[in-house]
């Protein structure tokens, strides 16, 4: 089951802000991976429980939440 991703509004911020080659790599690794399975990713704990993160690059990561009932992930 394919996921559909939403991005708040400071995560699209920072996409807009980020380099092209980060951008595609964000893409690829949203539409493959996150999109089809979003616990794929780390497990947080804490404060975060109930999201996943997924490294972009060495600074950055891909932290995400699912609603299953909308079918939704929230980026």
């Amino acid at each position: 089951m394919k996921y559909e991703p939403f991005f708040i509004k400071e995560a699209l911020k920072d996409v807009k802000k980020s380099d092209p080659k980060l951008k595609e790599k964000l893409k690829e690794i949203i539409v493959n991976r996150v999109a089809n399975d979003p616990t794929s990713g780390k497990k947080l704990v804490g404060d975060l429980t109930g999201f996943f993160s997924v490294r972009l690059s060495y600074k950055d990561r891909i932290i995400c939440s699912v609603n299953e009932k909308e079918n939704h992930l929230q980026c």
